[in-house]
């Protein structure tokens, strides 16, 4: 298991235990969640499923090609979102893709912030990856505004991307770089 510790939230790569907490996570988020993700079928929201969802994520990870973790408040363990570092490619690119979602009840407190700070780090400095990427529907104000706090910059539009609900949507393309990090890192402790 990997574990990356933050000031209010923990990002702990998901384990079978944590297929009830997930199936119910998802469950309660289904229409939240929906507006921006393809369509489930409802067998998707049960236990059963998100254990088989995290059993292929433990193998990705062993694989090192995908990192799924479970966003849990610091504190109380509990389960209030997910980010994870997918389609991960090697030499000559050595990127990845950085999908998150929070749980409805817990939007506006910081975790997505601090999660995304977390595996950003970890894809840079464990990882060593060079970029990582997000894409994000333009309707989606708060996660652009997010995004854009986080040290990703908007690269361009990607037209009709993604099947959602019945349409295909146009989505954003963010980024950042190893060295947009690095950066930002450096600018960071100067100025401490």
């Amino acid at each position: 298991m990997i574990r990356l510790e933050g000031q209010q939230c923990v990002c702990k790569t998901f384990q079978m235990a944590d297929a009830a907490p997930l199936a119910q996570l998802v469950s309660q988020n289904k229409d939240f969640w929906g507006r921006f993700e393809p369509l489930h079928r409802e067998s998707y929201y049960t236990t059963v499923v998100q254990r088989e969802k995290i059993r292929e994520s433990i193998k990705l990870l062993k694989e090192q090609r995908e990192y799924s973790f479970g966003i849990y408040e610091k504190g109380t363990h509990q389960l209030v979102g997910t980010i994870s570092l997918y389609s991960i490619k090697r030499l000559p690119f050595l990127s990845g893709m950085i999908g998150y979602a929070v749980d409805q009840q817990q939007v506006g407190k910081g975790y997505a912030k601090e999660a995304i700070a977390l595996v950003t780090a970890f894809a840079f400095t464990q990882v060593q990856l060079n970029r990582v990427e997000a894409y994000v529907s333009p309707y989606n104000e708060p996660s652009v505004y997010l995004l854009s706090k986080s040290g990703f910059y908007e690269e361009g539009y990607l037209n009709q991307l993604l099947y959602i609900n019945g349409q295909w949507m146009d989505h954003l393309l963010f980024a950042q770089t190893k060295s947009d990090f690095t950066d930002r890192l450096h600018a960071k402790d100067s100025s401490t």
